[in-house]
């Protein structure tokens, strides 16, 4: 049973865009690596800007430099 678990930003994520990334993965494993998709799990694990840092610094002030 394929797992796969999706890592985002908490930022206004829609039901929509999370409809499509999951439809998209597992797609994508069907495609790639013939699995089925009636096992295929995707969870989608949204995380708090001030939790995430890219380059040493934290989400939150590098989106507020913008």
């Amino acid at each position: 049973m394929p797992y796969i678990n999706i890592k985002i930003t908490d930022e206004q994520v829609t039901k929509t865009q999370k409809e499509a990334l999951i439809k998209g993965a597992t797609q994508l494993l069907v495609d790639v690596l013939d699995k089925n998709p009636k096992t295929t799990v995707v969870v989608i694990d949204e995380v708090s800007t001030d939790n995430w840092g890219i380059g040493g610094e934290v989400v939150t002030k590098l989106r507020a430099q913008r």
